[in-house]
């Protein structure tokens, strides 16, 4: 097939919106250095810098691809992974400074280090033009991925005209036509074991058996799967309506991700704020949520 060299590219960004300069956000975090040894442990993070409801609400997706990598890991162990969503929320992703991808780079260093620091600066380009969240259907378990429609993608799937489409929140044109996306890269939701952070569950986003989802579609839908780039996401609630994602490749860690659903976050933010108290579909593990320690709950 003469465009299936483009399919892998493309779907590292399609499933997974890069971010101008802002000012990272004012919370705190326990020291370390360059050198891996010198990471501090995650429980040991929660316990003595237990992120409040207060420090919680600082949080935006922008705000968090302003830091490190170190940074957002320690801000992901301090998250339980709250209810599982449902309905449409926007996403953005970002390669943060020593880890995923990005780490490869400075790995690298030199002229090969600044062209992977290249292509992954085209990879958030591409991604903020195509990929604009995700759709869960927390009844079904499920999950589908909104992918702007756009000429290029129309030749790497099968039957463009057979997919389904939504709207995409908060995205009118001239305030009268909303703007909307393909759904494709379908996955099952579960309560699991995150990758980075066994002290409690995180909400599973499952590529690798996406063929059993009805309405599957074998391109470009099986670039997700186990036969393609076997993608598995897995988030944590920063508050209700905002998620923190980490999407891997295999047991790959590749870059972090927000997701954010504007109605659900402004209908909560006064409650969360006041109180720390959120539902959990999974396990909060044994020791208690940060957000509720700092508040002293």
């Amino acid at each position: 097939m003469p465009h299936r060299s483009l399919l892998p590219a493309l779907a590292m960004s399609l499933l997974l919106v890069g971010c101008g300069d802002v000012a990272p956000p004012d919370v705190p975090f326990l020291g370390y250095g360059d050198e891996y040894q010198t990471k501090p442990d995650l429980a040991r993070v929660e316990h003595e810098l237990p992120l409040g409801p207060a420090d919680l609400m600082k949080l935006t997706p922008d705000n968090l691809a302003a830091l490190d990598q170190e940074q957002i890991d320690q801000i992901y162990a301090r998250l339980t992974a709250g209810p599982i969503p449902d309905g449409a929320y926007n996403g953005t992703f970002f390669f943060a400074d020593g880890g995923g991808a990005r780490r490869l780079a400075e790995l690298m260093g030199g002229l090969k280090g600044l062209a992977v620091n290249f292509k992954l600066s085209s990879l958030e380009t591409i991604g903020q033009m195509l990929w604009k969240g995700k759709v869960f259907y927390r009844d079904e378990r499920l999950l589908r991925n909104m992918i702007q429609d756009r000429q290029l993608l129309k030749l790497l799937v099968d039957d463009p005209s057979a997919l389904p489409k939504t709207d995409i929140p908060g995205r009118k044109i001239l305030g009268l036509f909303q703007d909307d996306a393909w759904l494709l890269f379908p996955a099952k939701l579960y309560c699991g074991q995150s990758l980075l952070d066994s002290r409690r569950e995180s909400i599973i986003i499952d590529y690798a058996f996406n063929d059993e989802i009805a309405g599957y579609q074998e391109r470009p839908d099986f670039l997700a799967g186990r036969r393609g780039l076997k993608i598995r996401d897995e988030i944590r609630m920063v508050r209700p309506g905002f998620y923190l994602g980490r999407a891997y490749m295999g047991h790959v860690f590749l870059l972090n991700f927000t997701l954010y659903n504007k109605s659900v976050a402004d209908a909560t933010a006064k409650d969360f704020e006041a109180t720390g108290e959120a539902a959990e579909d999974c396990w909060p593990g044994g020791q208690g949520p940060g957000r509720l320690v700092a508040r002293g709950g």
